[in-house]
Order: structure tokens, then sequence, then C-alpha cells
């Protein structure tokens, strides 16, 4: 079995069902990479309405992770979690294509 195209872990689940519920929005998280940041790319994340055609969907406890084909060529391989510690609380990828990254933890290089 091949590993994922990109994966949320269940605490970022919990922290989308949260968020959707309080909104009245379906329960999916956008993953998209843009350019910018310190570092080259920053991560951006929304709440979205449904999936479009062409994205990778991955699902954890029935709260969806959608990634557009272009963001998904530098995130493949990534877990999306959701953080609490004392500089706040964040969606965090994990991103095994980041050749270095910055103090904020938003943007990436590869």
């Amino acid at each position: 079995m091949s590993e994922p195209d990109i994966s949320l872990s269940e605490n970022a689940a919990r922290r989308v069902a949260a968020i959707a519920a309080r909104k009245d929005a379906p329960a999916i998280l956008r993953l998209a990479v843009d350019g910018g940041g310190c570092a080259g790319f920053t991560y951006v994340f929304e709440l979205a309405d449904a999936p479009d055609a062409e994205d990778s969907v991955a699902e954890t406890d029935g709260v969806k992770l959608v990634v557009d084909p272009a963001s998904l060529e530098l995130v493949r391989g990534s877990q999306v979690d959701f953080v609490e510690d004392l500089g706040g609380a964040a969606f965090r990828v994990t991103n095994p294509n980041a050749q270095s990254g910055c103090g904020c933890g938003s943007s990436f290089s590869v």
C-alpha cells in the first residue's frame, strides 16, 4: 500500500470540525501553497464548501483535507496537525519536501 498524498491528524480534524460547526459550514479544510513568506512559500488554510474535481482529498474522522494539484506537488507526504503551545494555536504542516523553514512555522523552501 502506498503512502497517502497528504494526511490530517486527529487533533487537526477535531479543530476543523469545531470551527466548521461554529460557522455552520462543511468540515472541509483547504490547504494551498502560495509564493511569499520569509522562506519562499507559505501555507494557506481556509474552509472550503466542497472539494474541486482535481483536488487530492484526505479524510480523518469525517473531516476532509483538500489540496489542489499545484500545491500538492510541494506538500506531498505531509501531515497537517493542530498544535497549541506558548506561541499560540495553529495548524502546522510537517512537510518532508521542505529544505528549510522559518521561525514562524508557516513558510518553507524546497
